[in-house]
């Protein structure tokens, strides 16, 4: 039997900074509608029409109400009928989450139904 030898080059890191991950090439279709609501003030009319429905000190900072009718405009697309499932399609798809705006180390993304059923309770 012949001796084998060590492989002295040594493993490469196991983690990777997210910085570093590649980005998902957004649908064309919502790429386009990305570039339509801020040209006509969508997050500024949704915050505008919404603010009375959040409280100003009570609580957790609330969703803010253009990412949450981003959501629900996913849902109309693709034919989701339920938060959950909808939060859970963004969780899962990198060009859902930049097309409503949320980074993947985003502490909002943490399980699916946690960015809807807040904002829900409150209406």
């Amino acid at each position: 039997m012949a001796m084998g030898t060590r492989k002295r080059d040594r493993q490469p890191q196991m983690w990777v900074a997210v910085t570093d991950l590649p980005t998902a090439v957004s649908h064309p279709f919502y790429r386009r509608l990305n570039q339509f609501l801020p040209e006509h003030g969508f997050d500024d009319f949704t915050e505008a029409q919404c603010a009375s429905f959040y409280a100003e000190t009570m609580g957790r900072p609330g969703l803010p109400p253009g990412i949450y009718f981003r959501l629900l405009l996913i849902g109309s697309f693709e034919g989701i009928d339920s938060e959950r499932g909808i939060a859970s399609r963004a969780a899962d798809s990198l060009a859902l989450r930049d097309f409503v705006g949320v980074s993947i180390d985003t502490a909002e993304t943490t399980a699916a139904g946690v960015w809807l059923d807040p904002v829900k309770a409150q209406g």
